[in-house]
């Protein structure tokens, strides 16, 4: 079965902290996209009920909305799959970026209630050479003085604004973690071996992250 190594709930919230993007934020840095939503984000956790009570339908449905446009799961998927990438059909592809976007958003929607108290800092952007791709470093601050979790995203800016195309919570990067696991399964049974075992995964009744 696919299971993810990096811890679910640091991996999630490095999801989350890009949730609720507002309209305005469009044409914002990097930085300055990622401390505005941060606030809107962490309001979610405090005040949606639904949230709250750890009803995973309204979590993935807030992901959906919130969370996934502001990803670019194109580039996100084509990295995770690696080489073999280039012989799967168009087919194929679209199918790998449907299954990887369900997989996302159901298995962090079932560790999206770890959450409550926490603070986030955000550091200055660092910018790549062709001043397209940025780094947005983020420090997250558990309640009761639990070890820091830094989180880092690695954005593009493409013609609908600056897209996260990676995350890398305490330094292990999210889609080589995802890389490594669809390796084992392409092995096995190429393109579409992984892309059973992915609809397989996706249609489980109750998806989660393996630590």
């Amino acid at each position: 079965m696919l299971g993810v190594v990096l811890k679910p709930t640091a991996a999630l919230l490095g999801m989350l902290l890009f949730a609720a993007t507002s309209a305005h934020a469009q044409g914002l840095g990097p930085d300055e996209q990622v401390r505005q939503t941060v606030d809107e984000a962490l309001k979610i956790l405090r005040t949606d009920k639904d949230v709250q009570t750890g009803d995973t339908r309204r979590i993935a449905e807030l992901m959906e909305e919130k969370i996934v446009p502001h990803f670019d799961l194109i580039r996100m998927t084509r990295l995770a799959v690696g080489r073999p990438w280039r012989e799967a059909t168009r087919d194929q592809r679209q199918a790998l970026i449907n299954e990887f976007r369900t997989l996302l958003v159901r298995s962090y929607a079932a560790a999206f209630t770890f959450y409550k108290g926490i603070s986030v800092e955000v550091k200055p952007v660092r910018m790549g050479q062709d001043d397209r791709e940025a780094t947005v470093s983020t420090v997250i601050r558990l309640p009761g003085g639990g070890e820091p979790i830094s989180v880092d995203y690695d954005m593009l800016q493409t013609d609908a604004g600056w897209k996260v195309y990676d995350v890398r919570i305490g330094g292990a990067s999210l889609v080589i973690n995802y890389r490594n696991v669809f390796a084992q399964e392409i092995q096995k049974g190429g393109i579409e071996g992984l892309l059973k075992n992915l609809a397989e995964r996706n249609r489980g009744s109750s998806p989660a992250v393996d630590s």
